[in-house]
Parts: C-alpha cells; sequence; structure tokens
C-alpha cells in the first residue's frame, strides 16, 4: 500500500470510529455528515470522496467493528468452521473459558464498539453477522448432532439472545464483573452435559 492509500484508508478509519462515537451519543437518523466530518477533523468534501450517504458509512462501520474483532481473536472463520467436521463431538461445546476468555476481553478492552453495537443493533444489521456465524460455525455443529431443520432457527435464536443479553448486562454495569464471573453465568444457562452436547439441544 502506497503513501496516498494509506493516508486514504486512515482517513476512513478515523470516520467509522467517529461515526460510532456519535452514535453512542443520539439514534442513527439523527446524526449528520456535518457532525461525522466535525468528530473526524475531515472535510465534507473528504467525506463524500468515501461515501455517498450516512448509510454507505454505517455499512463500512459494521466491516471495521467485523474485521477489528477478527484481527485482534486472530480467528480465521471459515478454517475454524472446517475443524467442526472432524473433531469428536465433546469437542464441539464452545462454550468454555478457552473460546470465551478472548471474546468477553475484546469487548472489555473495546467497550465502547460495543456498548454502540448493543444499543445500534437494528441498525447497524447485526442480524447479517449473526447468519454468517450461523452458517460457518453453527450450522456444522447442528449437522454433527442431527438436529432436525425445522427446530435449528429456534435453537440459534435462543442462543444468541441469551448471551447478548448476558454481554448487554455486563456492558450496563461497565464490565465490572472479572471476565471469570461472566463465563461462570454464561457456562451456568448454557450447561453440556457429559457427553458433551448441549442440554436444550
Amino acid at each position: 500500500m502506497n503513501k496516498s492509500e494509506s493516508k486514504y484508508f486512515n482517513t476512513a478509519i478515523k470516520m467509522d470510529i467517529s461515526f460510532l462515537e456519535l452514535l453512542e451519543e443520539k439514534d442513527f437518523e439523527y446524526i449528520t455528515v456535518k457532525e461525522i466530518c466535525k468528530k473526524a477533523g475531515v472535510n465534507r468534501s473528504t467525506f463524500y470522496l468515501h461515501y455517498e450517504t450516512v448509510a454507505d458509512l454505517l455499512s463500512e462501520s459494521v466491516e471495521y467493528i467485523n474485521k477489528h474483532f477478527l484481527d485482534y481473536m486472530k480467528i480465521n472463520s471459515i478454517d475454524f468452521a472446517s475443524k467442526l467436521h472432524d473433531c469428536p463431538l465433546e469437542e464441539l461445546n464452545l462454550i468454555t473459558p478457552q473460546y470465551l476468555t478472548p471474546y468477553l476481553s475484546y469487548i472489555k478492552e473495546h467497550k465502547s464498539i460495543f456498548r454502540t453495537t448493543v444499543k445500534n443493533a437494528g441498525v447497524l444489521n447485526l442480524d447479517k453477522s449473526y447468519s454468517a456465524m450461523f452458517k460457518y460455525i453453527i450450522t456444522p455443529i447442528m449437522d454433527r448432532f442431527k438436529i432436525p431443520q425445522e427446530r435449528r432457527n429456534y435453537i440459534m435464536s435462543f442462543y444468541i439472545s441469551g448471551l447478548m443479553a448476558i454481554i448487554s448486562e455486563w456492558l450496563k454495569d461497565d464490565c465490572k464483573d472479572s471476565i471469570e464471573e461472566v463465563i461462570k453465568i454464561i457456562e451456568d444457562c448454557v450447561l453440556p452435559d457429559n457427553k458433551g452436547k448441549w442440554r436444550s439441544l
């Protein structure tokens, strides 16, 4: 990447971050290009060099959050998911400290971004992120356990909504409880039996 490209992408990141900060202060429909530019320290022409509308910036901000998270976790979801087809069934329990600790650590270190995403889940189209997780990670697990197709959407909604509810409560209290305590709460809510299979499945 040359200097010009680097400057272009750095400016885009500044606008992503400024937009997410504004989302903490007000609803999406009330955020203006002028406010974004002022917070990011850029002019309107720079904004329109990158985006046609604030909605375009919204879409890119979701990608920024997801990429930032994956970079932090150093996870390639497709490679990870490919292992789910062959590993022993007892290893298919993802509700363990091994998987939850880095996830919760990231949330705690980036509380501002996650408070914004939880508050604006509908606006940020987070259901698309969940759909990707369903496709690449949860679907292979359900296949291995031979879960009937007609039950899958209900089960997925239960687990995602439950996990997000716990995280939302944690964020409301500024992540004061330890990561270990939050993991214990999640494990108590989603407790695998001695075969490694989720009880509610």
